[in-house]
């Protein structure tokens, strides 16, 4: 499998990321299954309509934390399905989405295979974490935007993606 560095660093520190970046205008590949927090195989390709998958390494660290509130709470005004996916546990997942009442943003887990992280060029290889990042996906199953951020403790641009689901059909 292809691998890149320096496209995404950790405090200052050059990762590596396992798998090719997909790009704006190629599609979300198909049969990319995740656990719901109930351990149910879910196929985010399969969800009709705008689809907003942001993923972050932890829920349990406080830039991700941040992360995931912020869309579930711009979530609620959006025509576009939400989903947050990390390598966390679908039980600690659960937990910290009772804990932080996310209601608007469908959590989804990565861990069993990375199958995800692998498919879009996320996965980082020394943390085994997906990388911060925001892909917003039109109704016919294209990459309209793309946001890998380049420093994993820095959020990222939410009006650009607020922007790029809004425009999207």
């Amino acid at each position: 499998m292809t691998t890149t560095t320096g496209n995404v660093t950790f405090m200052g520190n050059q990762l590596t990321l396992i798998g090719s970046p997909i790009k704006v205008g190629d599609k979300l590949p198909a049969g990319l299954t995740v656990l719901t927090n109930d351990l149910k195989p879910f196929n985010i390709s399969d969800e009709a309509g705008v689809k907003v998958i942001t993923t972050v390494p932890s829920l349990d660290t406080p830039v991700c934390d941040i992360q995931v509130r912020k869309f579930n709470e711009k979530a609620a005004g959006l025509k576009a399905k939400v989903f947050a996916v990390s390598a966390d546990l679908p039980f600690a997942q659960a937990r910290w989405c009772g804990a932080a009442g996310i209601k608007n943003v469908k959590t989804l887990s990565d861990h069993a295979q990375m199958a995800l992280a692998d498919s879009l060029g996320i996965h980082v290889k020394e943390l085994r974490l997906l990388a911060r990042t925001v892909f917003v996906i039109d109704s016919a199953g294209k990459i309209v935007y793309r946001e890998i951020v380049p420093e994993i403790t820095s959020e990222p641009n939410y009006e650009a993606a607020i922007a790029a689901i809004n425009s999207a059909s």
